[in-house]
Protein backbone atom coordinates (compact mmCIF):
# COMPACT_ATOMS: atom_id res chain seq x y z
CA UNK A 1 0.00 0.00 0.00
CA UNK A 2 3.28 2.25 0.07
CA UNK A 3 5.29 3.26 -2.73
CA UNK A 4 8.09 4.22 -0.82
CA UNK A 5 8.30 2.38 2.59
CA UNK A 6 8.21 -1.43 2.25
CA UNK A 7 5.27 -2.26 5.10
CA UNK A 8 3.76 -5.48 6.97
CA UNK A 9 0.25 -5.56 7.26
CA UNK A 10 -1.23 -5.85 10.47
CA UNK A 11 -4.19 -8.67 8.85
CA UNK A 12 -6.82 -5.71 9.79
CA UNK A 13 -7.60 -3.88 7.35
CA UNK A 14 -8.75 -0.30 9.31
CA UNK A 15 -6.26 -0.87 11.16
CA UNK A 16 -3.27 -1.06 8.13
CA UNK A 17 -5.24 2.25 6.89
CA UNK A 18 -4.57 4.25 9.63
CA UNK A 19 -1.12 3.01 10.09
CA UNK A 20 -0.34 3.66 5.93
CA UNK A 21 -0.58 0.01 5.23
CA UNK A 22 0.73 -1.55 8.17
CA UNK A 23 4.47 -1.34 10.13
CA UNK A 24 7.20 -0.52 8.14
CA UNK A 25 9.64 -3.22 7.30
CA UNK A 26 12.43 -3.89 10.20
CA UNK A 27 10.15 -1.96 12.65
CA UNK A 28 9.39 -2.97 16.53
CA UNK A 29 5.45 -2.87 17.29
CA UNK A 30 4.64 -3.11 20.96
CA UNK A 31 0.63 -4.06 21.44
CA UNK A 32 -0.41 -3.09 25.25
CA UNK A 33 -3.28 -3.69 27.06
CA UNK A 34 -5.22 -5.57 29.76
CA UNK A 35 -6.36 -8.85 29.06
CA UNK A 36 -9.28 -9.90 27.35
CA UNK A 37 -8.49 -6.66 24.77
CA UNK A 38 -7.31 -9.16 21.82
CA UNK A 39 -4.19 -8.48 21.67
CA UNK A 40 -3.34 -12.06 20.69
CA UNK A 41 -6.51 -12.05 17.98
CA UNK A 42 -4.50 -9.38 16.69
CA UNK A 43 -0.84 -11.05 16.34
CA UNK A 44 -2.59 -14.22 14.57
CA UNK A 45 -4.51 -12.15 12.63
CA UNK A 46 -0.91 -10.55 11.55
CA UNK A 47 0.42 -14.04 10.91
CA UNK A 48 -2.54 -14.96 9.23
CA UNK A 49 -1.84 -12.42 6.89
CA UNK A 50 2.01 -12.65 6.09
CA UNK A 51 2.31 -16.27 6.07
CA UNK A 52 1.65 -16.97 2.76
CA UNK A 53 4.72 -14.42 1.44
CA UNK A 54 7.03 -14.42 4.40
CA UNK A 55 8.63 -16.99 7.69
CA UNK A 56 6.90 -16.47 10.01
CA UNK A 57 8.40 -16.72 13.90
CA UNK A 58 5.33 -17.35 16.25
CA UNK A 59 6.35 -16.99 19.86
CA UNK A 60 3.39 -17.63 22.36
CA UNK A 61 5.13 -17.66 26.01
CA UNK A 62 1.74 -18.37 27.89
CA UNK A 63 -0.25 -20.74 25.44
CA UNK A 64 0.62 -24.34 23.47
CA UNK A 65 1.10 -24.78 20.35
CA UNK A 66 -2.26 -26.49 19.23
CA UNK A 67 -4.07 -23.74 20.96
CA UNK A 68 -2.54 -20.99 19.00
CA UNK A 69 -3.53 -22.75 15.81
CA UNK A 70 -7.78 -23.76 17.12
CA UNK A 71 -7.41 -19.48 18.11
CA UNK A 72 -7.01 -18.64 14.80
CA UNK A 73 -9.48 -21.23 13.19
CA UNK A 74 -12.09 -19.29 14.91
CA UNK A 75 -10.90 -16.27 13.08
CA UNK A 76 -11.06 -17.61 9.97
CA UNK A 77 -7.10 -18.16 9.53
CA UNK A 78 -6.13 -21.19 8.82
CA UNK A 79 -2.22 -21.72 10.62
CA UNK A 80 -2.88 -25.64 10.49
CA UNK A 81 0.58 -26.13 8.60
CA UNK A 82 2.60 -24.33 11.26
CA UNK A 83 5.43 -26.42 12.54
CA UNK A 84 5.98 -26.57 16.69
CA UNK A 85 9.92 -25.87 17.49
CA UNK A 86 9.29 -28.85 20.32
CA UNK A 87 8.56 -31.33 17.33
CA UNK A 88 11.70 -29.47 15.41
CA UNK A 89 14.25 -30.17 18.30
CA UNK A 90 12.94 -33.59 19.20
CA UNK A 91 13.60 -34.54 15.61
CA UNK A 92 9.77 -34.83 13.96
CA UNK A 93 9.98 -32.55 11.68
CA UNK A 94 12.11 -34.38 8.11
CA UNK A 95 10.94 -31.62 5.55
CA UNK A 96 9.78 -28.28 5.97
CA UNK A 97 7.25 -27.31 4.02
CA UNK A 98 5.57 -24.21 6.06
CA UNK A 99 6.52 -20.54 6.43
CA UNK A 100 5.19 -20.61 10.01
CA UNK A 101 7.45 -22.03 13.06
CA UNK A 102 5.54 -21.49 16.43
CA UNK A 103 7.86 -21.59 19.71
CA UNK A 104 5.29 -22.65 22.74
CA UNK A 105 6.12 -23.28 26.37
CA UNK A 106 7.13 -27.13 25.56
CA UNK A 107 9.58 -25.62 22.43
CA UNK A 108 10.93 -23.02 24.89
CA UNK A 109 11.47 -25.96 27.92
CA UNK A 110 13.57 -28.46 25.37
CA UNK A 111 15.23 -25.60 23.80
CA UNK A 112 16.12 -24.57 27.70
CA UNK A 113 17.23 -28.22 28.62
CA UNK A 114 19.82 -28.26 25.05
CA UNK A 115 21.08 -25.11 26.62
CA UNK A 116 21.78 -26.32 30.09
CA UNK A 117 23.38 -28.69 28.36
CA UNK A 118 25.73 -26.92 26.13
CA UNK A 119 26.53 -24.87 29.24
CA UNK A 120 27.60 -27.84 31.15
CA UNK A 121 29.83 -28.57 28.71
CA UNK A 122 31.11 -25.54 27.79
CA UNK A 123 31.52 -24.42 31.71
CA UNK A 124 29.22 -21.55 30.80
CA UNK A 125 26.54 -19.65 33.03
CA UNK A 126 23.07 -21.30 32.54
CA UNK A 127 19.64 -19.48 31.85
CA UNK A 128 17.79 -18.52 34.24
CA UNK A 129 14.31 -20.24 33.24
CA UNK A 130 12.62 -21.76 30.02
CA UNK A 131 11.42 -18.18 30.04
CA UNK A 132 14.48 -16.38 29.91
CA UNK A 133 15.67 -13.91 27.23
CA UNK A 134 18.25 -16.37 26.39
CA UNK A 135 16.38 -19.32 25.89
CA UNK A 136 13.70 -17.09 24.19
CA UNK A 137 16.32 -15.93 21.47
CA UNK A 138 18.25 -19.37 21.20
CA UNK A 139 14.81 -20.67 20.16
CA UNK A 140 13.89 -17.85 17.39
CA UNK A 141 17.61 -18.25 16.52
CA UNK A 142 16.84 -22.32 16.12
CA UNK A 143 13.50 -21.12 14.15
CA UNK A 144 15.50 -19.13 11.76
CA UNK A 145 18.06 -21.74 10.96
CA UNK A 146 14.54 -24.70 10.55
CA UNK A 147 13.05 -21.81 8.38
CA UNK A 148 16.16 -21.59 6.00
CA UNK A 149 16.67 -18.04 6.42
CA UNK A 150 19.95 -17.50 8.37
CA UNK A 151 23.53 -17.71 6.97
CA UNK A 152 26.38 -18.01 9.10
CA UNK A 153 24.29 -15.85 12.23
CA UNK A 154 22.37 -13.76 9.68
CA UNK A 155 18.90 -13.31 8.53
CA UNK A 156 19.27 -13.54 4.97
CA UNK A 157 15.15 -13.20 4.66
CA UNK A 158 12.54 -10.79 5.45
CA UNK A 159 10.98 -12.20 8.77
CA UNK A 160 7.99 -11.58 10.72
CA UNK A 161 8.93 -12.35 14.46
CA UNK A 162 5.93 -12.10 17.06
CA UNK A 163 6.32 -12.08 20.64
CA UNK A 164 3.17 -12.98 22.46
CA UNK A 165 3.80 -11.98 25.63
CA UNK A 166 7.16 -10.52 26.98
CA UNK A 167 6.51 -10.28 30.46
CA UNK A 168 6.82 -13.72 31.11
CA UNK A 169 10.74 -13.02 30.16
CA UNK A 170 10.92 -11.15 33.24
CA UNK A 171 8.90 -12.62 35.81
CA UNK A 172 11.42 -13.85 37.91
CA UNK A 173 12.98 -10.47 38.07
CA UNK A 174 10.67 -7.81 37.30
CA UNK A 175 13.49 -4.92 38.15
CA UNK A 176 15.69 -6.03 35.08
CA UNK A 177 12.80 -5.93 33.00
CA UNK A 178 14.14 -2.74 31.32
CA UNK A 179 17.45 -4.31 30.45
CA UNK A 180 15.70 -8.03 29.19
CA UNK A 181 14.23 -5.86 26.89
CA UNK A 182 17.24 -3.70 25.46
CA UNK A 183 19.34 -6.91 25.25
CA UNK A 184 16.48 -8.30 23.57
CA UNK A 185 16.51 -5.79 20.71
CA UNK A 186 19.88 -5.58 20.55
CA UNK A 187 20.54 -9.10 19.88
CA UNK A 188 17.17 -9.44 17.22
CA UNK A 189 17.06 -6.60 15.58
CA UNK A 190 17.97 -6.70 11.96
CA UNK A 191 17.05 -4.11 8.76
CA UNK A 192 14.41 -7.26 7.48
CA UNK A 193 13.69 -8.83 10.94
CA UNK A 194 10.25 -6.94 11.33
CA UNK A 195 8.94 -7.52 15.19
CA UNK A 196 5.31 -7.45 16.88
CA UNK A 197 5.07 -7.93 20.82
CA UNK A 198 2.38 -7.65 23.03
CA UNK A 199 2.59 -6.86 26.91
CA UNK A 200 0.03 -6.74 29.93
CA UNK A 201 -1.51 -3.47 30.82
CA UNK A 202 -1.97 -2.76 34.74
CA UNK A 203 -5.51 -0.77 34.45
CA UNK A 204 -5.23 -0.55 38.50
CA UNK A 205 -1.54 1.28 38.05
CA UNK A 206 -2.10 2.30 34.14
CA UNK A 207 1.40 0.80 33.95
CA UNK A 208 2.69 -2.09 31.91
CA UNK A 209 3.45 -5.03 33.83
CA UNK A 210 7.55 -5.12 34.48
CA UNK A 211 7.95 -1.10 33.89
CA UNK A 212 6.81 -1.99 30.44
CA UNK A 213 8.89 -2.41 26.98
CA UNK A 214 7.87 1.09 25.57
CA UNK A 215 11.89 2.38 25.14
CA UNK A 216 12.36 -0.55 22.68
CA UNK A 217 9.19 0.08 20.72
CA UNK A 218 9.11 1.82 16.88
CA UNK A 219 4.86 1.97 17.18
CA UNK A 220 2.91 1.51 20.06
CA UNK A 221 -0.81 0.71 19.69
CA UNK A 222 -2.52 0.56 23.08
CA UNK A 223 -5.99 -0.83 23.89
CA UNK A 224 -8.39 -1.22 26.34
CA UNK A 225 -11.95 -1.59 28.03
CA UNK A 226 -14.10 1.49 28.67
CA UNK A 227 -15.05 1.61 32.22
CA UNK A 228 -16.72 -1.96 32.47
CA UNK A 229 -18.29 -1.36 35.98
CA UNK A 230 -19.77 2.21 34.94
CA UNK A 231 -20.84 1.18 31.11
CA UNK A 232 -22.07 -2.43 32.48
CA UNK A 233 -20.88 -3.97 28.89
CA UNK A 234 -17.75 -4.57 27.24
CA UNK A 235 -16.45 -1.71 24.91
CA UNK A 236 -12.86 -1.63 23.37
CA UNK A 237 -11.28 0.85 22.15
CA UNK A 238 -7.30 1.31 20.72
CA UNK A 239 -5.19 4.07 19.69
CA UNK A 240 -1.62 4.20 17.86
CA UNK A 241 0.58 6.05 20.63
CA UNK A 242 3.54 6.41 18.08
CA UNK A 243 4.31 4.99 15.09
CA UNK A 244 8.01 6.13 13.42
CA UNK A 245 8.30 6.29 9.93
CA UNK A 246 4.17 6.65 9.87
CA UNK A 247 2.07 10.03 9.89
CA UNK A 248 -0.59 7.88 11.87
CA UNK A 249 -4.31 8.11 12.97
CA UNK A 250 -4.33 10.21 15.67
CA UNK A 251 -7.78 9.34 17.15
CA UNK A 252 -9.09 6.15 19.14
CA UNK A 253 -10.95 3.99 16.96
CA UNK A 254 -13.80 1.51 18.58
CA UNK A 255 -13.79 -1.98 17.47
CA UNK A 256 -15.60 -5.30 18.50
CA UNK A 257 -14.10 -8.89 18.52
CA UNK A 258 -16.37 -10.69 16.46
CA UNK A 259 -16.11 -14.75 15.71
CA UNK A 260 -14.83 -15.68 11.83
CA UNK A 261 -13.73 -11.53 11.48
CA UNK A 262 -11.60 -10.89 14.67
CA UNK A 263 -11.12 -6.99 15.20
CA UNK A 264 -14.35 -5.10 13.67
CA UNK A 265 -14.26 -1.47 13.72
CA UNK A 266 -17.38 0.27 14.75
CA UNK A 267 -16.04 3.85 14.84
CA UNK A 268 -14.68 5.80 12.71
CA UNK A 269 -16.23 4.47 9.64
CA UNK A 270 -14.00 2.63 7.17
CA UNK A 271 -14.35 5.54 4.96
CA UNK A 272 -12.82 7.65 7.27
CA UNK A 273 -9.77 5.30 7.20
CA UNK A 274 -9.90 4.97 3.83
CA UNK A 275 -9.43 9.00 3.63
CA UNK A 276 -7.11 9.68 5.66
CA UNK A 277 -4.73 6.81 4.02
CA UNK A 278 -5.51 8.31 0.82
CA UNK A 279 -4.74 11.96 2.10
CA UNK A 280 -1.50 10.87 3.91
CA UNK A 281 -0.67 7.69 2.27
CA UNK A 282 1.64 9.37 -0.43
CA UNK A 283 3.46 11.66 2.29
CA UNK A 284 5.85 8.77 4.39
CA UNK A 285 6.91 11.66 6.61
CA UNK A 286 7.31 10.40 10.14
CA UNK A 287 5.07 11.81 12.81
CA UNK A 288 8.11 10.97 15.39
CA UNK A 289 10.89 12.89 15.28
Amino acid sequence: MSSTIRRISLGVDWLDYAMLGGVPRGNWLLITGEPGVGKSILTIQAAGANVDAMPVVYVSTETKFFDVVRQAKQFNIDLSDAVSLADVLAGKVKDMKTNLVVIDLFGLARQYRELLRASEEEGKSRAKSPLSMEVVMASIEKAYETLGVSEEGKVTKDVLVIIDSLAPMWAHAPAMARLITYRLRQRLYRGNVTVVMTNQFAPTTGMTFGFGAEHIADAIIHMWIEQPEKKKEIERWLIIKKARLTNHYRKAMKYEIEPENGLTLIEPSIEELRKWFDQYGGKQESSEE
